[in-house]
């Protein structure tokens, strides 16, 4: 399926939420982390850095900050920087640190989830297969609107989940709703580009159809 959206875009709209909901089911590693200049080493990680598939777009709580990591450097080793404007810009370094509680977390099954919704939406399979009227994920072209539309849909189920936790009416559940408002007021306004010949040129543009946002 087409990824619209990553870790550290969920970062840029909620900066403490990885470190508010560090959920152990979907932690991908923890241990004791050192930072000099751009690079994260991290002393004996519960579980290898390239075996947890970790690298760019992922998110690292160190000491309680976090950092984007900007690529993977070895089972141990991550270049990181603090949240950037744009991913594609130059790493900025954190402040150097020794031997910090590090963990790094994913929201991926959210996000990947509200990317599927957002996609049915527009009229589009999933699952990359075609069907009548349907064209596969593979044609939409990912801009920085539908990355952000998927991350307020994205925080409005992680926020739900947590409010699953924390009671009715608590500041998770007012959280979710809020996301949801502002999902459902950006789903108004955004349209998923067409790129169907796959040579970067825009065809159409697809309105989104109202798929409600059910609360866990």
């Amino acid at each position: 399926m087409v990824v619209m959206a990553r870790d550290r875009d969920v970062l840029v709209l909620e900066p403490n939420v990885f470190r508010d909901l560090a959920w152990a089911g979907q932690r991908l590693s923890r241990g004791s982390g050192s930072i000099a200049g751009t690079t994260l080493t991290i002393a004996s990680p519960e579980v290898a850095l390239d075996t947890a598939g970790i690298g760019a777009g992922h998110v690292a709580v160190v000491g309680g900050t976090p950092y984007e990591v900007v690529s993977r450097l070895s089972a141990t080793q991550l270049t990181i920087s603090r949240l950037r404007e744009r991913s594609t810009d130059a790493a900025i370094p954190p402040t150097g640190v020794t031997s910090q509680e590090t963990t790094i977390t994913t929201f991926r099954p959210q996000i990947a989830l509200v990317e599927s919704q957002v996609l049915r939406m527009a009229g589009f399979e999933p699952d990359g297969s075609e069907g009548p009227g349907r064209l596969p994920a593979s044609a939409v072209r990912v801009d920085a609107e539908l990355t952000r539309l998927v991350c307020l849909g994205a925080l409005a189920v992680i926020w739900s989940a947590a409010s699953g936790l924390l009671g009715e009416r608590s500041a998770g559940w007012t959280r979710a709703e809020w996301y949801r408002r502002r999902f459902e007021e950006e789903r108004m306004r955004v349209s998923v580009a067409v790129d169907s010949g796959g040579d970067g040129v825009v065809e159409a543009r697809r309105a989104l159809r109202a798929i409600s946002m059910v609360r866990g």
